[in-house]
């Protein structure tokens, strides 16, 4: 969030191939609209809760407007954390071991 506005940031957005000097810089910051109470839940989310905004999915509309769908997350926590680090160091332990007695 930059101020009260949410802003997209390091989204590589390809220039148009068809269009002259006029085209757009591919990875500048995108302001989000939003209606202000959307906005306002966000920032509120994000400093109080410790989430993330996330965003989801970019795609264009039947207009060709380009629409990103966003969502909160929360992070995990140090215990998931090991516990997926135990899991994928086992996986690929196995995968070792069945590589190299088969």
């Amino acid at each position: 969030p930059e101020g009260r506005d949410l802003v997209l940031i390091n989204a590589d957005i390809p220039p148009y191939k068809m269009a002259n000097r006029f085209n757009h810089e591919p990875r500048r910051h995108r302001k989000l609209l939003l209606h202000r109470r959307q906005i306002d839940k966000m920032i509120s989310a994000v400093q109080r809760d410790g989430r993330t905004i996330v965003p989801v999915r970019l795609y264009l509309n039947e207009k060709g407007m380009a629409k990103v769908e966003i969502a909160l997350a929360k992070g995990k926590k140090n215990h998931d954390k090991r516990e997926a680090t135990a899991e994928r160091d086992w996986q690929r332990d196995k995968a070792r071991l069945l590589r190299d007695k088969g």
